[in-house]
């Protein structure tokens, strides 16, 4: 099963990367961007029985090393299959 694990800094954090991309975009034009926030993005491989397991050993990585708990949040989508998929 591949889960994706999206982590963001909370809304409390200053994020000055993402103030940065925001002044670029405002700079080419893209003046209707009125906020962007950066993060980080992972694609696991779990070989899990169910989606849930899979999900609970995502959850385990995000919060022991994928995210700093302290500033960052994470959220997961689990994809039961990736047959199929294009090698």
């Amino acid at each position: 099963m591949r889960a994706r694990v999206f982590v963001t800094l909370k809304p409390s954090v200053f994020d000055p990367q993402g103030t940065m991309v925001a002044e670029a975009l405002h700079t080419l034009g893209y003046a209707a961007v009125k906020d962007v926030r950066q993060g980080k993005y992972f694609e696991l491989e779990i070989d899990a029985r169910t989606p849930d397991e899979a999900r609970r050993i995502a959850a385990e990585a995000a919060d022991k090393l994928l995210a700093n708990p302290v500033i960052e949040s994470y959220r997961i989508e689990v994809e039961a299959s990736s047959a199929g998929a294009a090698a």
